[in-house]
């Protein structure tokens, strides 16, 4: 089967969140299943250093097709046997800043036409007219930025079945109404059934509408949006296509194994974890925090948004630290929340370090060190974080929604020993939030109960080979 797999970032390329990792890890499966799979990217200037030996396969796209000059690169993801198509237009993608936004933080004024060329190369590529010895059989786009696609192909009268993964519904890539016109989309096709949503062009309910299946990356959330309460104003037209809406759980790159992980200073496996304790040390030398095994480490690596459940940590943190506690954040997002956090780091050094930023190793290693993992979002399409916490020995706690509600299993402890692999809370508040981290303070003062939990999760399988099935299953019942 020959899959075209429109992405606007990768890992390790270019990386704002989990799609990214998505973006590579279910493509590297699909391979391993014997599919033929290309990948489509922008050339941002981020990427385009870092490119192996790239061949120009499309030296010049039709007229009119792309508002600049452009040529189409076919290489290799880095350090996979992917091949990679990269679609080098420097008007649109050769500037500084991020894949959507300034340096400043502001979105590119000129989003809409980046990434409306991006969905026009894809649909593009899906045509006889491409010129090129390779037509896909299925197109799958992700999130709003490749979300036109399955659009252009239907009012291109292209039949090549296209599916449309959504990683978070809230982001919809809605734009001004004369963006119909200025991208030369249909003027017909601006109404609700289309094009618009609430008076704006929506790129996502363009894909939503006209995708031939619609997936999202847990089971969880596939029910959650198609409620007022997290469809974002689309959870009528997603309850309309529920029969072709499917919920898959994201799985884990191979990549993530403590026992193989080259940012990790030890390796560890479920069988010896004194790689594990050894990391913890390391950690606390590294961030200048005390030096004790015994002290309860605690971390988070995260976007610092409401969304992600920060304010509930930070409204939490006087009273967490009056533990022998120690916390480590790694993350960035919102100015005041990130001042809050620095506020609190200068008070409690020794108990509370945050690097603000990202920094890919020290993701791995707080993850690795720490005997405790938040993840309090208030809502969370999938989550890759807390599945890569239990592949490392660190029970996460969890907000029970989307797919941590999915992975995660609250942890129960009876004479007998314990199940579960976490710890969870019902209610997106302050009090529900530190109860459940009591609940795991007092467990982790039981070492022979803390262990079993840790084997617990260490032992689930999140690896990609069931989640990659089930989207040949899909890709296969569009081919009938």
């Amino acid at each position: 089967m020959k899959i075209l797999f429109i992405t606007s970032e990768i890992h390790p390329l270019v990386k704002t969140g989990g799609l990214a990792d998505v973006a590579r890890a279910l493509p590297m499966a699909l391979h391993h299943l014997g599919d033929d799979i290309r990948i489509l990217l922008p050339g941002y200037r981020s990427v385009m250093p870092h490119l192996s030996n790239p061949i120009v396969v499309v030296d010049s796209f039709p007229y009119g097709l792309l508002p600049a000059e452009a040529r189409l690169l076919s290489t290799t993801l880095p350090d996979s046997p992917l091949p990679l198509w990269v679609l080098d237009c420097p008007a649109l993608f050769d500037r500084s800043g991020g894949p959507y936004q300034t340096d400043e933080g502001v979105d590119w004024a000129d989003n809409p036409q980046r990434f409306a060329a991006l969905s026009q190369v894809g649909a593009w590529l899906a045509s006889a007219q491409n010129g090129l010895s390779w037509t896909p059989d299925i197109v799958h786009c992700n999130d709003w930025q490749s979300a036109l696609t399955p659009a252009l192909l239907k009012f291109q009268g292209n039949p090549t079945p296209s599916v449309l993964t959504i990683h978070n519904l809230a982001f919809q890539g809605n734009f001004a109404p004369e963006w119909v016109s200025l991208l030369n989309l249909p003027a017909s096709e601006f109404h609700p059934e289309s094009l618009e949503f609430y008076g704006q062009l929506s790129f996502l309910k363009a894909g939503l509408v006209h995708a031939h299946h619609i997936t999202t990356v847990s089971p969880r959330y596939a029910r959650e949006i198609q409620t007022p309460q997290l469809g974002c104003g689309l959870d009528g037209l997603l309850r309309h296509r529920r029969h072709s809406l499917s919920g898959i759980l994201n799985g884990i790159d191979e990549l993530w194994n403590p026992d193989t992980d080259a940012c990790l200073p030890f390796a560890y496996s479920v069988t010896r974890l004194s790689g594990k304790k050894k990391t913890k040390e390391y950690l606390q030398k590294r961030l200048g925090l005390p030096i004790d095994p015994k002290c309860f480490m605690v971390g988070l690596v995260s976007r610092l948004t409401e969304q992600k459940g920060i304010d509930l940590l930070l409204d939490s943190l006087e009273r967490l630290l009056e533990y022998p506690v120690q916390i480590v954040i790694l993350g960035s997002g919102d100015a005041e929340m990130e001042r809050r956090l620095a506020h609190w780091s200068s008070r409690t050094p020794q108990q509370l370090h945050v690097s603000l930023g990202f920094n890919e190793a020290l993701s791995h290693q707080i993850i690795a060190a720490s005997d405790l993992f938040l993840m309090p979002s208030r809502f969370e399409p999938c989550g890759l974080a807390q599945m890569y916490a239990m592949t490392y020995g660190t029970p996460p706690l969890v907000h029970r929604t989307g797919g941590l509600a999915d992975t995660v299993v609250p942890c129960h402890i009876t004479p007998t020993g314990v199940s579960g692999t976490g710890f969870v809370f019902e209610i997106a508040h302050m009090n529900d939030f530190k109860e459940a981290f009591y609940q795991a303070y007092d467990a982790f003062q039981d070492k022979k109960h803390w262990l079993q939990l840790q084997k617990n999760g260490m032992k689930q399988d999140f690896r990609w080979n069931k989640a990659a099935t089930e989207y040949q299953d899909i890709y296969q019942s569009l081919l009938k």
